[in-house]
């Protein structure tokens, strides 16, 4: 997969006639690590791939989208693609169909047991999160609070504030998240 993202980066950034200088005084990221990205010798976290989203002005999901049909008003559960990002701890497969200017996305995260980070990771962003717990049991850490869900409970907030969720349990999570504005596009 990092091959893909690589690839893809490259394409965009020509595209829009940027160096690897500019891409890199955009992000932050050294022209070294980016031309490591593109060429698919080293892998990127999803909050850099994130930042490289925001530079190139490009939804984050533009990464993961592969080149397939389009889904239609309905999505059966065995048409489901399940995707991890680079490692971690979150497995996603996106429920929305293809409409044209959507706004918002629905996805099912698999959350792996045993994370026990205490500080929120994820960088902070516009729109609304609402989460619904399927399955085991959830801590939403939320600007500087930490709160425990379980399965039938949910939350809905503002991304503006640092947020993440964290399984620290030895059984899996599994949750509804529903994002605005969209996020990924798979």
């Amino acid at each position: 997969m990092k091959e893909e993202i690589g690839q893809k980066i490259n394409q965009i950034r020509n595209e829009k006639g940027m160096t690897l200088k500019d891409l890199s005084e955009k992000t932050d990221l050294s022209v070294g690590f980016l031309s490591q990205v593109e060429r698919g010798l080293t892998s990127i976290a999803i909050l850099s791939l994130k930042n490289i989203a925001e530079a190139l002005e490009v939804d984050l999901s533009i990464f993961f989208t592969p080149p397939k049909k389009s889904r239609s008003l309905v999505l059966k559960s065995y048409e489901q693609e399940y995707f991890q990002l680079d490692k971690s701890s979150f497995i996603f497969s996106n429920l929305s169909a293809d409409m044209t200017d959507r706004n918002m996305e629905a996805m099912l995260a698999t959350i792996l047991p045993g994370d026990d980070i205490a500080a929120p990771a994820k960088a902070p962003h516009g729109g609304e999160e609402f989460v619904y717990v399927l399955e085991g049991i959830l801590t939403l850490c939320y600007s500087e609070e930490e709160y425990i869900l379980y399965p039938g409970d949910s939350a809905h907030y503002k991304a503006a504030e640092p947020h993440t969720w964290r399984n620290r349990t030895n059984k899996l999570v599994k949750l509804l998240s529903v994002n605005t504005p969209r996020i990924f596009d798979l």
